[in-house]
């Protein structure tokens, strides 16, 4: 399909620069297979929920995956930001590096907080330039591996906010709370599953209190989200890989639930992602551990999931392209129409829609 056919116009000033407070004030639109939307907010999610609904979650933990730091060549010293996109192993990351060409494979870059010259670093981390790719990627060895490397990470990093909103602010003390969900347990994301900050204590104990049931896994979501689609068709475009995992006791539990005459919500694309990539032909929800690069534009058939919590998402993207497949093209498209009519807040920190799966 042609990327223009998942095009809109967004006024700058409906972009979130920071969430709803408290987090299930924000606005949702319910956006039904037919029939006018519903305007609502997201503490009236109960009425949209079903006992014996099971609502699936994504327990992935942002990593402050935007480092600072400097390359020393002699006496020349380069700055350098970097910002994490997906961890190779335990001690190597792919990220993208500006300026990527200040950097050659071989070379030691000292990451942390700077004072005086910026020479001197204190609370450093130090990472040994691997490979250097395109479009300014490079693989980074970094000293230490694992638990010490997510600790020393945390220690020197900032809030890795989206593009669009760090262009218009920068990352604030009070991101390294806002930008995590409440089912924030699993390290390894490098941007949030935003459907999951509208969630609070409350909202989801109203929501079990209802007879439906919450079920985690994790899906550790990749700097790759926020690519915009280059090509001019979905057939050209190469998505992104991420690691996810879910395991059997969630996996059986989910089937019980489809077996009840239950639906499957997805709290989140990224949820909705790892669930129709881990559930085969005949319906049935297995165990998953692995990367998914599954891409789903509209003609995709849906095996899993039976609504969708979301945010609103970009032009051309291939999550727009995906909530499209699910609740159709043109519903999705009159339905941001009448978001932005209304004023809705866009994006990772903005409101959020439920989406009813077409037919």
């Amino acid at each position: 399909m042609r990327v223009n056919l998942f095009d809109y116009a967004l006024p700058a000033e409906r972009i979130a620069l920071s969430p709803a407070t408290p987090r299930h004030a924000a606005r949702l639109l319910h956006v039904n297979a037919a029939g006018p939307f519903e305007d609502l907010t997201v503490a009236d999610l109960p009425k949209l929920i079903r006992p014996g609904d099971g609502l699936v979650v994504n327990d992935t933990r942002v990593l402050p995956a935007r480092l600072r730091g400097s390359r020393t060549r002699g006496d020349a010293v380069a700055h350098i930001e970097a910002t994490l996109l997906k961890r190779l192993d335990g001690a190597r990351w792919l990220a993208l590096v500006r300026p990527a060409r200040k950097l050659k494979p071989g070379e030691r870059v000292r990451f942390g907080r700077t004072h005086a010259s910026e020479v001197c670093l204190i609370g450093s981390l130090e990472a040994t330039v691997e490979r250097r790719g395109e479009n300014g990627e490079v693989t980074l060895a970094f000293d230490f591996s694992g638990a010490a490397l997510d600790e020393a990470i945390a220690n020197v990093g900032d809030t890795p906010l989206p593009p669009y909103i760090a262009a218009r602010r920068s990352a604030a003390p009070a991101d390294r709370a806002s930008y995590q969900t409440m089912f924030a347990d699993a390290p390894g994301a490098v941007a949030a599953p935003t459907a999951g900050l509208h969630f609070t204590p409350a909202l989801t104990e109203s929501l079990l209190k209802l007879g439906a049931s919450l079920h985690r896994l994790t899906l550790h979501v990749g700097g790759g989200t926020f690519l915009p689609v280059k090509s001019e068709d979905t057939a050209d475009h190469r998505m992104h890989a991420e690691w996810g995992r879910i395991d059997a006791e969630t996996a059986e539990a989910l089937n019980a639930i489809r077996a009840r005459g239950g639906r499957i919500v997805a709290i989140g694309t990224t949820s909705l992602r790892l669930l129709e990539s881990a559930t085969a032909a005949d319906g049935r929800l297995r165990p998953f551990e692995g990367e998914t690069d599954i891409f789903i534009t509209p003609g995709y058939v849906f095996r899993a999931v039976d609504a969708l919590f979301t945010n609103f998402h970009l032009p051309r993207s291939t999550l727009l392209m995906l909530v499209s497949a699910f609740a159709g093209r043109e519903r999705i498209l009159a339905a941001y129409a009448h978001a932005i009519a209304a004023g809705y807040r866009f994006y990772s920190y903005g409101d959020a829609c439920f989406l009813e799966r077409q037919g």
